[in-house]
Parts: structure tokens; C-alpha cells; sequence
């Protein structure tokens, strides 16, 4: 599939960029700092592209860039014995829980973001998990400093679970649950 092959946005949705530099005044389409073995036909999207993600799957990136975290949710497919595994008992208004290594936990505490509004004119979506590319510059609509992330976490949605490490919980991949992993070559035990 090539870029101009991929779905256009249907309904109007937010998209957002989220960043630790919080004096960006147009984002430039660049290659992704750790290209990804992408299927036949989608290597472009190791190249020049600025990403965003949509307002329900923001809570993937409510994090300090390094971050290495799972993010898990039920969909319609979810079987009652995952999510009880998984998810467990969540809080009324809680949808997802975001597995974090302890000790990346100071850094979420002291962690500031900006998250930039995007126009979403020019954007195409990739079909996955809120995730959508351009290949031209981007000025932000607004930008909103973040600066209590677990409370952002929360307002999405999203349970925040501190656990040892993230490895043993690479059997999530083989539930019923969608599951996002972000960053965790940095996990410790990872590799």
C-alpha cells in the first residue's frame, strides 16, 4: 500500500502530536528515529512523515518519550477470561490499563508534555489503533501543557498499573484483548 492508498479520515476527528518540547511551531515530516520492519508495500512509513494519534487512542502516548509501557483495552471479540486476567476489576469510567515498570514512575510523576492539536486536513489514517501520517508540514491548531500525566491517564480512560517489569507480560499479545507496546526496547529484560 502506498501513501496515497491509505483511508482518508471519514468523520471529523481530533488529532494530536504529543512532545516534551513545548515550543513547536510547525511540524516537519522526518523518518522515524528507529525504522520498524514494516509488510510489503508499507515501508514508507519509516520515511519523512509527521505522525498523530486520534483523541480516543491518545492515552498511548500520555507518557515521557522512552517510556516503555503495554496499553491494553476489551474490544468486541474479548472473552470474559482475558479480561478478568488483564483488566480485572477497573474503576467506574476506566476502559484500558497501562502496564509501566516501577521504576518509571518518578519520571511520569515529574513528567511534563504539550499536546498539539493537529488539523486533521492532509492527514491520512492508518487503520491502526488511532494512528494517522502526513507528508507535509503541520502548524498545531493549540498546544496544552500536560502536567500531571496519571490524571490525564485517568481522564482517558486509562488505569495506570506499576508492575516489576513488562516481559512477563508479553502473553497479553496472545489474549483477546488489543494490546499496544510502546517503546519497550527500553523494558528492562526486553530483548
Amino acid at each position: 500500500m502506498s501513501a496515497r492508498d491509505a483511508w482518508p479520515l471519514a468523520a471529523p476527528v481530533r488529532l494530536f502530536h504529543f512532545s516534551d518540547d513545548p515550543g513547536i511551531g510547525c511540524f516537519v515530516p522526518r523518518p522515524v528515529r528507529v525504522p520498524s520492519a514494516r509488510p510489503p508495500g508499507r515501508e514508507w512509513l519509516n520515511g519523512p512523515l509527521v505522525w498523530a494519534i486520534d483523541e480516543a487512542h491518545q492515552r498511548l502516548y500520555l507518557f515521557p518519550r522512552d517510556c516503555p509501557r503495554i496499553v491494553v483495552w476489551s474490544t468486541a471479540a474479548t472473552v470474559a477470561a482475558d479480561r478478568q486476567r488483564w483488566l480485572g476489576r477497573l474503576a467506574p469510567g476506566l476502559s484500558a490499563v497501562a502496564y509501566v515498570e516501577q521504576a518509571w514512575m518518578p519520571r511520569i510523576a515529574a513528567a511534563a508534555l504539550t499536546r498539539y492539536e493537529l488539523p486533521p486536513a492532509g492527514f491520512r489514517s492508518l487503520g491502526d489503533a488511532g494512528m494517522h501520517v502526513s507528508a507535509q508540514a503541520v502548524r498545531p491548531l493549540r498546544a496544552e501543557a500536560l502536567t500531571d500525566l496519571r490524571a490525564a491517564l485517568h481522564a482517558s480512560g486509562t488505569e495506570l498499573r506499576p508492575v516489576a517489569a513488562l516481559a512477563p507480560l508479553r502473553p497479553v499479545w496472545n489474549s483477546s484483548l488489543h494490546a499496544s507496546g510502546i517503546r519497550l526496547r527500553h523494558a528492562a529484560g526486553w530483548a
